[in-house]
């Protein structure tokens, strides 16, 4: 008899910038995919892509969040990105077509409230993940693109249910990981928006300054969709104890991202690999359990994954070729004794539980 694989959310997934800026057709398998790459040197992680929807049938991750990503920058920047919000907001719109498209094929399908969420779930459970669409929920990383609040209400009314305020470097409305400052006045009006439309803040990425700032403003839901430790790997990337303490406070939900380099203090870029650095599953197990540590409880840890969010298996954990491999992870978490019921927390039911209380 076949032993039925445990129900995965991945709540942080950069599914339509592979597809629309790494230009993966995500319904080939990642066998395919990688195939199609070799030879190809534009970007380190050619041929070593782990996401595709295939690989997320057979893992039984039936529900993503899923991103919009576009940054501006100034001329003369280092970071890539768009010199304008509004080309911003149009590469963020493009991305949005490609889920819209997906959707329309039956590949995806858009979770927005808690109707959808629980239709979704029951098909994906009776239907055990053959032919149920993939459900995603829209959220956006880094908010430059946001032109405008009627930018913002225009992207509410188009399913958008979170928001990470800034990404890497100095942002419209924050800053983020790498760089120093606080919310400005157009980040409080944007925080106090969301705060209205009830669209989830994403604490994931926001510097120190910025990260305390918008827990003060702003009084609505709030997760951390792809955080690590900062007691286990000292980056301003990551969470101090303290940080986890009033997400966990604040009824918040962080999971667990796989890149390498937030795994392993002083990874280096292209010289560091996952073996040599003994990077693997266990590793972001070990991050896991220092919040459950921390919160007392397994209530408040899920996966965020960001497999393919810029790097492949060169930067992944090293027992990981695909998302699929997920799967994997329970086990892991057995042999630090951890329940079943816990475990299952962990997989998907604490992202689910607190989608279902926002949305009420």
């Amino acid at each position: 008899m076949k032993t039925k694989k445990p129900f995965i959310v991945d709540a942080h997934l950069d599914l339509s910038m592979n597809a629309m800026e790494w230009n993966r057709d995500l319904r080939m398998s990642v066998s395919d995919i990688r195939k199609m790459e070799i030879g190809k040197t534009d970007l380190p992680d050619r041929g070593k892509g782990t996401v595709a929807f295939p690989e997320l049938r057979e893992g039984n991750i039936g529900l993503v969040v899923a991103t919009q990503i576009a940054r501006y920058v100034k001329p003369g920047s280092p970071l890539p990105g768009w010199n304008s919000q509004e080309q911003a907001w149009a590469q963020t719109q493009g991305q949005y077509a490609w889920y819209k498209a997906m959707e329309n094929h039956g590949f995806l399908r858009q979770i927005v409230d808690v109707t959808s969420l629980n239709l979704h779930l029951d098909q994906w459970t009776s239907d055990e993940g053959n032919s149920c669409p993939i459900g995603f929920v829209l959220s956006l990383e880094g908010a430059d693109s946001i032109v405008n609040m009627d930018f913002l209400h225009k992207s509410h009314e188009n399913g958008l249910r979170a928001i990470g305020p800034a990404h890497y470097g100095p942002g419209v409305y924050a800053f983020g990981t790498d760089s120093i400052g606080g919310l400005g006045e157009k980040g409080r009006i944007l925080l106090k928006e969301m705060e209205k439309l009830n669209i989830i803040l994403d604490v994931t990425h926001l510097c120190d300054v910025s990260f305390w700032e918008a827990i003060d403003v702003y009084k609505g839901p709030l997760w951390a969709s792809h955080n690590n430790c900062r007691s286990l790997v000292n980056h301003n990337r990551q969470f101090s104890d303290e940080q986890i303490k009033v997400i966990i406070e604040r009824g918040g939900v962080i999971g667990a991202a796989f890149d390498a380099w937030m795994l392993y203090p002083g990874w280096i870029r292209g010289k560091t690999t996952p073996e040599s650095a003994n990077v693997k599953l266990e590793t972001v197990v070990n991050h896991i359990d220092h919040i459950c540590q921390i919160a007392g409880n397994a209530n408040h840890v899920g996966l965020g994954t960001d497999l393919d969010g810029a790097f492949g298996k060169e930067q992944s954990p090293y027992d990981l070729d695909t998302i699929a491999d997920l799967q994997k992870i329970p086990q892991i978490f057995r042999t630090r004794g951890y329940s079943e019921s816990d475990i299952a927390k962990m997989l998907s039911g604490n992202w689910i539980n607190f989608l279902r209380r926002t949305w009420g």
